[in-house]
């Protein structure tokens, strides 16, 4: 397989990554073949896919839009991943101009395409990092230049926390990340469950088991289970909801079935 000359020298391009597939379900152009093919196998269970991750970039964007309307103007966005128009430094910037923002990834493609895309932006940068070491995060130089922790933060953690095991204490590491922030930050996530997915979880279960098969498992979590994530903040309005439901631009029955795949909230400490 010939390597593309906007892949680093240091990945493996022969094993799937979910940052790559999940830019291959948004239509995005750096993915490789084994991406598409698992991609394409995980739809065979479960078509309707790319809108759920359309249905999780909407949110993403209005929530931030409120975020910023509420004056938080600083955006900490973990497991970022492949940069796509509507990224969060676009929409915080437009809506609040001289807003700051830091991505982390753990996918060396989502990091150095992240640096290309904000390459001149002072306000923006990317870090090398991974959710399960929230003090790498906080600690890191880009944290530590753009984002003032005495003042309130907006946490992005968006179709992430589902790849975490609950051997690697997801919850421990969010509440780290929470007690390192002002009162009045906010905690944004989205969460795959098979509570809303449109079909029966047997079959949605195949391609939960795809994601196993490539060494990165899809954790499905109960509604109560993602509730857990916002011990300590105060939900705003509706609170934690399927993703069209969320403070929607449209009406949410206009919206495709498969967008109803995965909860999404926004909580906020007082």
């Amino acid at each position: 397989m010939e390597r593309p000359a906007w892949a680093p020298r240091s990945i493996d391009i022969t094993v799937p990554s979910v940052s790559r597939m999940y830019d291959y379900y948004l239509g995005g152009s750096h993915n490789f073949e084994v991406d598409r093919e698992a991609a394409r196998r995980a739809m065979e269970f479960m078509p309707g896919l790319p809108k759920v991750m359309q249905a999780n970039r909407g949110f993403l964007r209005r929530a931030v839009r409120f975020a910023a309307g509420e004056g938080v103007t600083q955006f900490l966005d973990i497991g970022s991943g492949i940069p796509t128009f509507g990224n969060v430094h676009e929409v915080a910037q437009a809506a609040a101009p001289g807003a700051r923002v830091v991505y982390v990834d753990h996918d060396p493609v989502a990091v150095a395409h992240s640096q290309a895309v904000l390459e001149g932006n002072e306000d923006a940068a990317v870090v090398a990092a991974d959710l399960r070491k929230p003090q790498e995060i906080l600690g890191s130089y880009e944290v530590g230049h753009l984002i003032d922790l005495k003042r309130p933060v907006a946490l992005l953690l968006v179709a992430v926390l589902h790849f975490v095991d609950d051997a690697e204490e997801p919850y421990a590491a969010v509440a780290q990340l929470r007690d390192a922030l002002a009162p009045g930050s906010m905690l944004m996530l989205t969460h795959a469950s098979y509570e809303g997915i449109p079909l029966p979880p047997e079959r949605a279960g195949g391609a939960v088991d795809v994601y196993k098969d490539i060494r990165n498992p899809l954790i499905m979590r109960s509604r109560d289970e993602i509730a857990r994530f916002f011990e300590g903040y105060d939900m705003v309005e509706p609170g934690l909801v399927p993703m069209p439901k969320w403070r929607p631009d449209t009406a949410p029955e206009d919206e495709d079935p498969y967008a109803f795949s995965a909860y999404a909230g926004v909580g906020r400490t007082a």
